[in-house]
């Protein structure tokens, strides 16, 4: 843990033991709250594609040989299989949080900086250590049986499909990026967020894309 997110967490530690949270917030009192680019403006037309009946957020803040991303997938072929839903009234979000903010980048970032390796990836198969990002293996590379494509990250965004990926935990892999490049942290999120698999939406946290998820009518599942 970074020492950006580890302050946060002391931050928020020190806060319970103090007292528990009022039930009405005044914003003025969170300003002092680590609340990393707190200017950005944050990109949430995701919510207008979740317009299928039946709707539910996969929550995945492990990497857990890539499985939070795949349930993403199955839950919709086993509704449409099961009780006849067509696909167009299924709508999925993932949520990639904590360590599962390293499924959301791309293979080329796995490679360069030896992720495979530092966060004992394992095959979702053969439960064998692998260098490869397990959310984005594919059939075509013999890395997956056919039948098992469709589930790979690219293949849920480019299903339609969203994908969000947590901001603060974006900080994990900044810290990578500084210690193997040396360079500033601004040039190392510069490189974290073009490292994203393409069609990932970043977000002020994972916390906040689950429970806004929830806001507009998805159902929760913790995946990891």
């Amino acid at each position: 843990m970074n020492t950006t997110r580890r302050d946060f967490v002391g931050r928020m530690a020190a806060t319970a033991i103090v007292g528990s949270l009022p039930l009405s917030l005044d914003p003025n009192s969170l300003g002092a709250m680590p609340i990393a680019h707190a200017s950005e403006k944050w990109d949430l037309s995701w919510t207008a594609k979740l317009t299928g009946k039946y709707k539910a957020v996969f929550d995945v803040p492990e990497i857990d040989n890539g499985y939070g991303v795949w349930r993403a997938s199955i839950w919709g072929k086993q509704y449409m299989e099961t009780l006849g839903v067509p696909a167009k009234q299924l709508s999925a979000v993932l949520v990639l949080r904590h360590n599962g903010i390293f499924l959301a980048t791309q293979q080329s970032f796995w490679d360069k900086y030896g992720i495979g390796a530092e966060k004992k990836a394992m095959h979702p198969l053969t439960q064998e250590a692998t260098d490869k990002n397990p959310a984005l293996l594919s059939a075509a590379r013999q890395e997956l049986p056919p039948e098992l494509d469709g589930v790979a990250l690219d293949q849920f965004i480019k299903r339609g499909g969203v994908a969000l990926a947590c901001n603060l935990a974006l900080d994990d892999v900044i810290e990578v990026i500084k210690k193997k490049d040396m360079v500033s942290p601004d040039e190392a999120r510069k490189v974290a967020i073009a490292a994203l698999v393409p069609g990932v939406i970043l977000q002020p946290s994972g916390v906040f894309a689950a429970l806004h998820a929830q806001d507009v009518g998805c159902k929760y599942l913790r995946a990891s």
